[in-house]
C-alpha cells in the first residue's frame, strides 16, 4: 500500500478526487527545464487555465521539501520557474530527491507514477521520451516507456519528441502492449510537425470514444498506459525538414560537448529553440496548450 505521507495534494485537487470530478495531471519539467523565465511560468499558468476552461481541474506535479506535490499554487509555480538548482526527476531519482529534500521537476515517468499514487487517470504533456537515435546499439531508452507499460495513466502528447527515433519508439510501444492512438488523422505526428512518415497504429476522432477505450482497457485489468498523440494545429507546425536540420546540428554539438543521460533532451531542445529563432519554442507552447485541452475533454468524458 502506498504511503500517503509522501503526498501533498492541493485542496482543489483533493476535493475533485474525493467527489469524482475530472482531473488532469501536468508535468513540471517544462517549468524548470523546458523554457526560460518568465515564459515558463506564463505557460504553466495558461495551460492550467486551459484545463479549467474545458471543465477539468489541473494538477501540476513536482517534488519539494521531501514531498510529492500534486497541484501547485501560483507561488510554487513561480518558485520552480525561478529556482536554478532544480533536479530533473525521473523514477530512479525520486527516492534520492525526496530523502535529500531537494526541489525536483518531474518528467513524464515520475509525473505518471505520482499521478497514479493518488488516482489521477489523465495526463497531458508536450511530448514523451522514447528510444533515442542509435538506440538499437546504445540502448538509450527513456524510462517514460517502461512506466507507460505498467501505470494506468493515459498520456496525451504531440507524439514523441522529434529528436528521438520515432520508428523504434513505436516498435517498443507495440512490444510493451501500449495502445497508440492518433487523434483525428492517420499519420503519427512528430511533435513540432503533424507528419512523421509513420502511420499511426490506431485513429480515433472523438474525445468520448477515447474515454470509452480507456474505461474498457482498465475494466479488463489490462495494465498500462495509452498514448494519445494529438497533432499540433496545422497553422502552428514547423517544417519537418527545417527541424531535422536543427536536430542534426544539435546532435553534433551534444556529441562534441559529451552531453549524455538526462541532460541530452533539454540540451537538444534548447539548441533547437535558439537556432530556430524561437519558432520551435512557440510551437512547443502551442502544442502543450492543445494537448491540455484535449486531455481535459477526455477527462470530462471519462468521469461523466
Amino acid at each position: 500500500m502506498i504511503n500517503q505521507n509522501y503526498l501533498v495534494i492541493h485542496p482543489e485537487v483533493l476535493e475533485a478526487l474525493q467527489t469524482n470530478k475530472p482531473v488532469v495531471a501536468l508535468e513540471s519539467t517544462i517549468i524548470s527545464h523546458g523554457m526560460p523565465y518568465p515564459k515558463n511560468v506564463e505557460t504553466a499558468l495558461s495551460v492550467e487555465a486551459a484545463v479549467r476552461k474545458e471543465g477539468a481541474v489541473p494538477a501540476t506535479i513536482a517534488i519539494k521539501e521531501g514531498k510529492c506535490y500534486v497541484g501547485l499554487s501560483q507561488d510554487e509555480i513561480e518558485f520552480f520557474g525561478n529556482e536554478k538548482n532544480v533536479w530533473k526527476v525521473s523514477l530512479r531519482d525520486m527516492p534520492y530527491v525526496l530523502v535529500q529534500k531537494l526541489p525536483g521537476a518531474t518528467t513524464v515517468a515520475a509525473t505518471m507514477r505520482i499521478a497514479a499514487m493518488c488516482g489521477i487517470k489523465i495526463f497531458a504533456t508536450g511530448g514523451i521520451g522514447g528510444v533515442h537515435r542509435g538506440g538499437e546499439t546504445n540502448m538509450d531508452i527513456s524510462a517514460d516507456l517502461t512506466e507507460m507499460s505498467q501505470t494506468n495513466v493515459a498520456v496525451i502528447s504531440a507524439g514523441v519528441k522529434s529528436i528521438l527515433d520515432i520508428g523504434l519508439t513505436l516498435e517498443y510501444l507495440e512490444t510493451k502492449g501500449i495502445p497508440v492512438i492518433t487523434f483525428g488523422q492517420n499519420e503519427f505526428p512528430s511533435f513540432y510537425s503533424r507528419v512523421s512518415g509513420f502511420t499511426s497504429p490506431l485513429r480515433i476522432d472523438h474525445a468520448h470514444h477515447i474515454a470509452a477505450l480507456l474505461k474498457t482497457k482498465w475494466d479488463m485489468e489490462l495494465k498500462g498506459s495509452v498514448l494519445i498523440a494529438n497533432p499540433i494545429p496545422e497553422e502552428l507546425e514547423v517544417d519537418p525538414v527545417t527541424i531535422e536540420t536543427y536536430i542534426q546540428m544539435a546532435l553534433t554539438e551534444a556529441s562534441k560537448h559529451q552531453i549524455s543521460g538526462k541532460e541530452v533532451t533539454p540540451f537538444l531542445l534548447k539548441y533547437i529553440a535558439n537556432h530556430s529563432k524561437g519558432e520551435s519554442l512557440e510551437a512547443n507552447i502551442a502544442l502543450i496548450h492543445h494537448n491540455a485541452k484535449l486531455a481535459a475533454k477526455i477527462a470530462v468524458a471519462y468521469y461523466s
